[in-house]
């Protein structure tokens, strides 16, 4: 359907691909890679962020991407705006001294890192990353952010699962929340 009917999110809702069950039976994955492929839809896409965060009061001074799929939004989103980008990346992977956030998993935990001088005290960041699930990834992105003195203005993504209750969680610490599409069921 032409976009000129559509509202933003159900245009891009129609270019999220659902995989049942993957990686596990019963799970309806969220596939946003058909969202990048095509020019216009991650123009789109991009935009709806961009415009959200342009003028004050919501404009950061820095965007930080969790690891993986927040690189690809938060920095085209950074360049766009004109500020910074930092990558919240997967334990190991940063060559700098770095700070830490541990955090569990459906089965396990994981750990995420910041270089120590990806902030300053007082800057305002926007977290981003493509979805929301658990919400764990997103909270240990924020604690790092203000183990280093920055203000998590807001966390933003484009998918939000409110059933698997991550953002109300994150909502609950305090961290305002924007999300382009919610899917019920996950």
């Amino acid at each position: 359907m032409p976009m000129q009917n559509l509202t933003v999110s159900q245009y891009l809702s129609d270019h999220i691909r659902t995989v049942p069950d993957w990686p596990a039976p019963g799970v309806q994955f969220r596939d946003i890679t058909p969202l990048l492929q095509n020019a216009k839809v991650f123009r789109v896409l991009i935009d709806a962020f961009v415009h959200r965060y342009m003028e004050a009061p919501m404009r950061p001074d820095v965007v930080a991407g969790l690891d993986a799929r927040g690189f690809i939004l938060g920095s085209v989103i950074a360049y766009e705006l004109n500020v910074g980008f930092v990558p919240v990346r997967k334990k190991g992977k940063l060559p700098f001294t770095t700070v830490e956030e541990t955090y569990e998993l459906e089965y396990g935990s994981a750990t995420v890192e910041l270089h120590t001088d990806a902030v300053k005290p007082g800057d305002r960041v926007l977290l981003i990353d493509d979805l929301i699930a658990t919400g764990g990834t997103m909270m240990a992105g924020k604690k790092l952010l203000e183990k280093l003195g920055a203000q998590v203005m807001e966390g933003a993504a484009i998918v939000d699962l409110p059933e698997l209750g991550g953002s109300d969680k994150l909502r609950a610490s305090g961290l305002p929340l924007f999300t382009l599409i919610e899917f019920a069921g996950h």
